[in-house]
């Protein structure tokens, strides 16, 4: 079974309806989720709150999803407990709790106990290994509900149970897990001979990480950053062994048409040139116009590209189901209609016309992505083809590197192939021999292409880079590529990837199926 999906909430203080209204919320936009967990403080500190609690206990207020509280403390709380504890229904053993009314449930047993270090702020620590724990422990510290300095006060987890896990899973730590700040040494005292409990040395260096007022002033480590899978989707397979923080909060920004650098990091280093929002404005990001630097141009824009973009990850027409891994600068797709089976996509994060123009550190991790691709292919006996169209100034497409696999035995039949198809289409290929380096190649194609004309290029399994730059007016078939792949691999008539189009159960299967075998190479684990 798939594991429970649950919010968290801190201290709620009698603050239901709007608690309710923002799990409403949460629950519409990144849902469904399974249930509602409140820690801390259920019941209000003051009188003003109990008609909402009455609200919701007698009917005329609904509660939006299964909800559970832990605390028996608060005004109200003595007389609305000992009213539920005396309901037949609540008689007896109940591993769900005591129903106070319809979805809301009193985990029986808890108690009031001194809050320390909290601040009233929403904190996640880096895991940490416990003395003699085969497990990591992970620290969540979330604000009250309704807080006055609009601090995190819901989260959202989607457990799995240990004993359902694999002993070498359970045993993984995350490349930022520490030391427990807990743990502590005995010495023992020269004058009187007493042992004392010290703090070791490295717990002592390692303070910061939990303790909030100066973990703030030391910045945050990759534990802290945002998961783009999570942010950009709402989901992520990873789950809790994720190295980066799921935020619900962010997510909505995100998808308002927020630049995920300045959500992640508070600033973006593209500044003028990025195409997506900055800075906040009321309840989201702001929706004022930026500039978007294309080609050496400068052109306004609002988003709306990305908002009708079939591959950024925020629009609604971006089917999800066929992402395969994702990772800080670019992510990995299967193709609609593929050519044949692991037909896949490399494709920027960010919405820019192709892979030529991309930064350094996205350059870096396409170049992972295609090495781990030819490693994969290569462990099933087959290579891999590259190919990629790039626009003229002035048509904006989202860039994608197609990378589709021939057997080892057709290898060396791919240049053949594709240069009697350009012969034949009256044109000749420019030749990049593959004794430069990966780098020298993509920048030597750089150099050639000018952003007047489109460009077209292929990388051969050997390495070779054949390329052409299509000139004004020029009649050049835009399934090229995929044209002389199904003429190498004899499927001709999947040469149009409309004649290959999959039901969205059987592309749901072959993208898990590929998961599956992918996951040892993929270069974002």
């Amino acid at each position: 079974m798939a594991p429970p999906r649950i919010l968290l909430c801190g201290d709620v203080l009698g603050r239901l309806n709007l608690l309710f209204k923002r799990v409403s919320t949460v629950n519409k936009s990144n849902g469904p989720f399974d249930a509602l967990l409140c820690v801390g403080q259920f019941f209000s500190d003051s009188p003003d709150r109990l008609e909402e609690i009455s609200d919701y206990i007698d009917g005329p207020s609904s509660i939006p999803l299964p909800t559970y509280f832990i605390g028996d403390y608060g005004i109200g709380a003595f007389k609305i407990l000992s009213v539920a504890s005396k309901d037949p229904s609540n008689l007896g053993f109940k591993t769900d709790g005591l129903k106070i009314c319809h979805n809301l449930f009193w985990l029986k047993g808890s108690g009031k106990f001194p809050l320390l270090g909290t601040k009233g702020v929403f904190y996640a620590r880096e895991p940490y290994s416990n003395d003699g724990a085969v497990h990591v422990t992970r620290f969540l510290g979330l604000a009250p509900v309704g807080n006055k300095d609009k601090q995190k006060f819901i989260h959202a987890i989607s457990p799995t149970p240990a004993s359902t896990m694999p002993a070498a899973e359970l045993c993984m730590k995350p490349p930022n897990t520490t030391l427990s700040p807990y743990t502590v040494s005995e010495k023992t005292d020269n004058n009187t001979g007493a042992t004392k409990r010290i703090s070791n040395s490295t717990s002592d260096e390692q303070y910061w990480r939990f303790d909030v007022s100066k973990r703030q002033r030391k910045g945050n480590g990759d534990g802290e950053r945002l998961c783009f899978k999570f942010t950009s989707t709402g989901s992520c397979s990873r789950e809790e062994k994720c190295n980066f923080r799921h935020d619900i909060d962010a997510r909505e920004q995100y998808l308002k048409g927020g630049c995920f650098d300045f959500i992640n990091k508070g600033k973006c280093e593209r500044g003028s040139a990025c195409s997506f929002q900055h800075g906040e404005e009321g309840d989201g990001l702001s929706q004022k116009r930026t500039r978007s630097k294309i080609g050496g141009d400068t052109s306004a824009t609002d988003g709306s590209q990305r908002k009708h973009c079939w591959f950024c990850l925020s629009s609604p027409n971006v089917e999800s189901h066929l992402i395969l891994s994702i990772g800080e600068n670019c992510y990995c797709a299967l193709a609609k209609g593929p050519l044949v089976e692991d037909h896949v996509l490399i494709v920027p994060v960010d919405h820019c016309p192709n892979t030529l123009s991309l930064a350094p550190e996205a350059e870096t991790e396409l170049h992972r992505y295609k090495s781990a691709l030819k490693t994969y292919f290569k462990n099933q006996g087959k290579a891999v083809v590259y190919y990629e169209w790039l626009f003229k100034h002035g048509l904006s497409m989202h860039a994608n590197l197609q990378a589709i696999p021939v057997p080892i035995s057709r290898a060396s039949d791919v240049r053949s192939h594709f240069i009697l198809a350009a012969k034949k289409s009256g044109f000749e290929f420019e030749v990049v021999h593959p004794s430069r380096r990966s780098s020298e190649s993509r920048n030597l194609l750089r150099s050639k292409f000018d952003e007047k004309s489109s460009f077209f290029y292929a990388e051969l399994p050997e390495g070779t880079i054949l390329s052409y730059s299509v000139e004004d007016k020029e009649k050049f078939p835009v399934q090229f590529g995929r044209e002389v792949l199904a003429s190498l691999l004899n499927v001709p008539d999947r040469a149009d990837w409309r004649n290959c189009k999959l039901s969205k159960e059987d592309e749901t299967q072959m993208a898990e199926h590929f998961k599956k075998r992918f996951e040892e190479f993929d270069p974002t684990r």
